[in-house]
Order: structure tokens, then C-alpha cells, then sequence
């Protein structure tokens, strides 16, 4: 049978947001926008934290997960054996499986042939770390690939790929300029707060890649050669940066509330190539004045950078 939807779609990319909310919220636009009810074969990739399982519970509300952030369940791990041998398969129309969680309690030929017999039943499987077992299912790719780095990849494999570990790579290496961002941004406010007087009420969070941006409705009265200088100056102490809560990181001994508590390097000593932006760009679409920071040494024609980075794919 023809399916028009993969005749046509190649790739389709979305900024990775730094929130379980937010990442929550994409997940759900991505199921409506590119999930079809044939697809039985999801395959998520990306490294450990970087918000593979937020997206899964926004594609698909109601998955209970194999393994969790704060729970694991043994009925769940047990599955790829249990089920080959009872009901199980018939009774749920999804399942979850996370490969490499699921390699310390199994072997790989074990959880192919669980997957092959969900696939089987007619039932739709969700398979984290999809490129690891694309090789034991004899080269079956997935019907549909989500893929998370700094970006987030949703592509719909063809006779021509892409090949799940293809993804993978892509992804692995993007991930690191996401969580320095996210770091220097935590930084960012903090000075701002402390050394200008200026707090979270006077901006909101956006997006650009390899970097952040602050949006002020209003102009702020900033000199940005000293924000800049004073940034860089925070950064250059190593300050430890560590997961404090679901809401909450530590920078240093400072308790910072975070949404995005777990997509962080772990000390500033991490973060290369901080750039300041020494000019508020104005958005006129939103209205707002953007204060753009850069982690990735590449400063010049920022008004053309997803050009560079989305469509040209360069370094």
C-alpha cells in the first residue's frame, strides 16, 4: 500500500526546548502533525538525558514507560520474555521498550524477537535507542524516527534511509551545545539579576541555535560589553552546576530555580566559545528586543544562522 505521507516527507526540525513541558508539548505537536495510525514501528534517539522520554509522553499520553526518571517497574522489564508466552501482547495496543536499559537484563536477539512479535499483533511499539537494535531486526527500519539532540529530528525513513545511526550521530553531537547553552543562559540571568537588577519578570526565554536568546518587550538600559565581560567573567570561576530538583539546580552553593534542571554540563569550565551578541536585535514579529548569546564560535551573520545550521548543516 502506498503511503502518500512518506512518498513526501523527508525530515521535518524543531529546537529542542529545555523544559519537560515544553519538550512534553512538542511531543504532542510532532504526534499530530506526523503521526499516522499505520505507523506500528517509533523509533527515539538520542543520549541518555536528553529528554527522549518527556517526548514520548507528549506523543503518547498514557505510556507507561519501561524505565523512569523516578521509577522502574519489573513487570515492564520482564516483558520481552513474559509476553512471548502469554496474553500480554493482546491486551495493550502500545508498548515501550528502552534498548539499552533493557540490554542489562536480556539479550538483543531476545528483544528483537519481542519486537517482531508486537509488530506481529498489529501492535504499535515506542523503542528508545532504536539505532542500537536496528541491526538485530535485520535492517527493519522504523516507521517513523524522533530524534533529540540540540535540535529535534523527526524523519520518516525510506528505501533510501536514513539509517537510524546516521540520526544518531547527528544528534550526539549537537546535544553538548544544548546543555552549554542552557548553562550559560542559567548564568546569564543570574548576573543579570545580581550585577544589573534586572529579573526574569523583565524578559522571556527563546530559542536560537547553539545559543539562547533573552526577549524584552521592553528596551533594557544594558551595556552589553559589560554584560558580556561580566558573563564571561562568571564562567571562567568553574562553578559547579548540578541537579538539585525538578525544579531547581545548584550553581555553586546557589539554589537557581530551573525548569530544565537536568540539561546542563556540569561545571562552566564546559561551556566554550561564549559570545555576546553587542547589539539588541528587534523582532518585529513579537514585538520584543532580542539579547543573543552564541556558544560556538561562529558570530557572524546571525540574522542568516539557521541558514547555516538547519539547511547547510555546517559546524
Amino acid at each position: 500500500m502506498r503511503n502518500l505521507a512518506q512518498d513526501y516527507m523527508v525530515s521535518a526540525q524543531y529546537y529542542a526546548p529545555r523544559s519537560k513541558e515544553k519538550l512534553m508539548f512538542l511531543g504532542e505537536h510532532i504526534s499530530l502533525k506526523h503521526l499516522t495510525s499505520t505507523d506500528k514501528l517509533i523509533g527515539i534517539i538520542g543520549d541518555p538525558g536528553a529528554g527522549k522520554s518527556s517526548i514520548i509522553k507528549g506523543m503518547f499520553p498514557g505510556l507507561q514507560l519501561t524505565n523512569d526518571d523516578d521509577i522502574v517497574n519489573p513487570k515492564k522489564i520482564m516483558q520481552v520474555r513474559n509476553s512471548l508466552y502469554d496474553t500480554d501482547i493482546e491486551s495493550a495496543t502500545t508498548f515501550h521498550i528502552d534498548v539499552r536499559f533493557q540490554m542489562a537484563f536480556t539479550q538483543m536477539y531476545e528483544i528483537a524477537d519481542f519486537v517482531n512479535t508486537v509488530l506481529s499483533k498489529n501492535r504499535r511499539i515506542v523503542i528508545e535507542h532504536f539505532n542500537l537494535l536496528f541491526p538485530a531486526l535485520n535492517s527493519r527500519n522504523a516507521d517513523l524516527i524522533v530524534a533529540i539532540g540540540e535540535e529535534i529530528i523527526v524523519t520518516r525513513p525510506s528505501v533510501f534511509g536514513p539509517i537510524p545511526q546516521s540520526i544518531y550521530e547527528m544528534v550526539h553531537v549537537s546535544l553538548k551545545y544544548r546543555k552549554m547553552a542552557h548553562s550559560a543562559e542559567e548564568v546569564t540571568m543570574l548576573v543579570l539579576e545580581e550585577e544589573f537588577g534586572i529579573t526574569n519578570e523583565f524578559y522571556f526565554i527563546s530559542d536560537i541555535r547553539n545559543g539562547f536568546v533573552l526577549k524584552f518587550p521592553q528596551k533594557p538600559d544594558i551595556d552589553l560589553n559589560d554584560l558580556g565581560q561580566a558573563i564571561e567573567k562568571r564562567i571562567s570561576q568553574n562553578i559547579n552546576i548540578s541537579y538539585y530538583d525538578e525544579n531547581n539546580i545548584l550553581l555553586g552553593d546557589k539554589i537557581i530555580p530551573c525548569n530544565g534542571s537536568r540539561f546542563h554540563v556540569k561545571n562552566t569550565s564546559e561551556i566554550d566559545n561564549f559570545y555576546l551578541v553587542k547589539e539588541l536585535i528587534y523582532d518585529p514579529k513579537t514585538e520584543t528586543y532580542c539579547l543573543v548569546a552564541l556558544i560556538d564560535g561562529f558570530t557572524d551573520d546571525v540574522t542568516n544562522r539557521n541558514t547555516h545550521y538547519f539547511f547547510k548543516r555546517q559546524k
